[in-house]
């Protein structure tokens, strides 16, 4: 009877044990099983170049993270880093390149700038008692928009003596996955070996407690955010050196990436708990599910899903984890006592001796596959959240499927260091050819050159690619379509009139190159006044409202021209029943919804540019530089002006 209990208790314990250890651990044994399932889902993700990828896609957000984790074990948040990261990179780039400032001292002042950010945030929340959400958002908004005021909403070239932090070092180690590795040893001292990091736990467990104690809480909140800021800075250097400019839109809602791999990586908002390895894991976690959805041709809005179903999962492990008492996710295991750094070590060398051993034998799955006869082609497309390069996708997918080949198809959604990780996947991955529409034009080069350095042709889509050889450009001018835009409707309002112009979204090549256009066209008709000139991002909820308002201000405008038939069409709708009769409206892309305007009169004209043309004609031309026939340098197909008049036998 005593056996029995006794054998009992043992399983009992050793279940018990075993729950323990997965509990305490959730985040890594999540990564082991991501890697584990994407090696066998693809035979294209356990490769050295892939690995190295996940580093590289892994480290701004990473670097990021860090600094989150200190806010987060206070018991706070940071929503600004992302914007400024953004701010601190733009800094440097303005003082370094535009005003001649020595690139040491430009980059001390992009971490000054990150230090006063953060301690802007401190300040207003340790001393001014705002909630730290709310005093954060409104940094958010605030180093946003100095980033575009400082670049004039266009990307400053980036010093090649920083840009080097984007390169890699012996020809195949990333240097932002060194500046990562070294960032997060520094984050795991401070929370495991300083006064401050002990702050911040105490500080995040029980703040009346830690101010009754004797410790300086405001002070140390100046500090905590003013390290947060550090770190934001850092990250911002590092992602402009990738995409060797300073974007002025650069690491948009990267802030929750951040937020995310703090929480997936064990630490809870409540406070208190958290540390830099967890954190760590939790950024790896991301990339490895973005790098493995994308080899898997994963579209990018379920991609979205999925790492928003990790990121509810990861909180309610974090809620079982306590409920079952669990051992607290702290920096004890990275700098604190020797057993528990010990007991740590051991949990992470058995992961991994696990992990290689499964994925070693996941690896046999695709040995022996056959390559498919026909070239796997890559497509990655600035953004399908506008219609337009919905039909550059329908027409690049039709013709492929035409042609019996394998294309793959993302989004950057509008994220130029997004897409720099797509054509880095497609690299690594050995496509036959490599079709990208830049989010910019400048950003683009280093991911070109990284595939033109593998011997992959790249044909580039309605915009080029500035510093780095493409096979081919499939391009409708948009600076010649401007000026057709602006000519179209100057000649309707007789040479004389007032106008307003609603601008692309800052900083992407579109924006500027129409703009360009739009203001060629306008000098031949002086009698032509501008009103106003406001972005409204391509968008049509934004080119709504920001007609509604230029309206408050200039009701007596006659004309408005738009970057895109969305602003066009948001446009229309807070004119009402102005536009079409007092008010002419031009747009431009020529999009389905674009044209129904033009029949009904509310929209005069359009643009067009043919986008599934484009879309047929870069798939054609990819398969023949990945044969190795000979490809024009230039495609150019022609735009054309739209109207009522004509609308009827406009195909697209």
């Amino acid at each position: 009877m005593a056996t029995d209990t006794l054998k009992s208790t043992t399983g009992a314990s050793g279940a018990s044990g075993l729950r323990r250890l997965l509990l305490d651990n959730g985040a890594l044994t999540a990564l082991i099983v991501l890697v584990i399932a994407m090696s066998a889902l693809s035979g294209d993700f356990l490769t050295t170049d892939n690995l190295l990828n996940v580093g590289v896609q892994a480290a701004v957000t990473a670097i990021l993270a860090f600094g989150v984790t200190f806010v987060i074990v206070s018991a706070g948040i940071d929503l600004s880093v992302g914007s400024v990261a953004a701010l601190s990179a733009t800094v440097l780039a303005w003082s370094a390149t535009q005003h001649g400032v020595p690139v040491v001292l430009a980059v001390l002042l992009a971490i000054a700038t990150g230090i006063a950010a953060g301690l802007v945030n401190g300040f207003l929340i340790a001393y001014g008692k705002l909630p730290p959400f709310i005093a954060t958002l409104a940094m958010l908004s605030v180093a946003r928009g100095l980033s575009l005021v400082i670049s004039q909403g266009s990307p400053i070239a980036f010093p090649d003596s920083v840009s080097h932090l984007g390169d890699t070092l012996g020809g195949w180690l990333p240097v932002p996955v060194l500046v990562m590795i070294v960032m997060g040893l520094i984050a795991a001292f401070v929370l495991g070996r300083t006064y401050i990091g002990r702050s911040m736990y105490a500080i995040g467990g029980n703040e009346e407690a830690a101010r009754l104690s004797g410790l300086r809480v405001s002070q140390q909140k100046l500090a905590i955010y003013a390290l947060s800021g550090v770190f934001a800075a850092a990250a911002g250097i590092v992602l402009a050196s990738r995409l060797s400019s300073a974007q002025p839109q650069a690491a948009d809602g990267y802030e929750l990436d951040a937020i995310a791999a703090v929480v997936i990586g064990g630490a809870s908002l409540a406070g208190g708990t958290g540390k830099a390895s967890g954190t760590l894991i939790g950024a790896l976690i991301l990339a490895v599910l973005r790098n493995g959805l994308n080899l898997l041709s994963v579209s990018a809005f379920w991609q979205q899903v999925v790492i928003g179903v990790v990121i509810a999962l990861a909180v309610l492990l974090d809620t079982v984890r306590r409920k079952a008492g669990a051992t607290p996710v702290t920096g004890a295991g990275v700098g604190g006592g020797g057993g528990g750094k010990g007991k740590q070590a051991t949990t992470y060398a058995l992961a991994a001796v696990v992990t290689i051993a499964v994925v070693g034998a996941t690896s046999f799955l695709h040995n022996g596959s056959s390559s498919s006869a026909k070239p796997k082609l890559g497509l990655s497309l600035s953004t399908l959240n506008n219609p337009f390069f919905v039909q550059i996708r329908a027409g690049a997918q039709a013709e492929a499927k035409k042609l019996g080949l394998d294309l793959t198809v993302t989004d950057a959604q509008n994220d130029a260091s997004q897409q720099a990780n797509q054509l880095q996947n497609f690299t690594s991955s050995q496509y036959g050819a490599i079709i990208v529409n830049p989010v910019d034009s400048d950003a683009a080069s280093n991911s070109v050159k990284a595939a033109d350095k593998a011997k992959i042709p790249v044909i580039a889509v309605d915009r080029g690619v500035n510093k780095a050889a493409v096979d081919t450009l499939v391009a409708s001018d948009n600076i010649a379509g401007g000026e057709l835009a602006a000519k179209t409707v100057a000649e309707k309002l007789g040479g004389t009139g007032k106008i307003v112009i609603l601008q692309g979204q800052a900083g992407t090549s579109a924006a500027r190159e129409r703009a360009e256009g739009f203001a060629k066209g306008l000098k031949a008709y002086p009698g032509i006044q501008v009103l106003a000139q406001q972005p409204a991002d391509f968008d049509r909820t934004k080119g709504l409202d920001v007609m509604a308002n230029l309206l408050q201000a200039h009701p007596d405008v006659q004309g408005v021209i738009a970057a895109n038939d969305e602003m066009a069409l948001g446009a229309i709708k807070a004119l009402g029943s102005k536009a079409g009769t007092s008010v002419s409206v031009v747009g431009f892309d020529g999009t389905p919804d674009g044209l129904t305007a033009v029949k009904q009169g509310t929209l005069y004209a359009s643009v067009a540019q043919q986008p599934s043309q484009l879309g047929k004609i870069a798939v054609d031309n990819a398969l023949r530089a990945a044969q190795g026939k000979k490809v024009e340098t230039t495609v150019k197909v022609p735009v054309k002006v739209v109207t009522k008049n004509n609308v009827a036998g406009f195909t697209g």
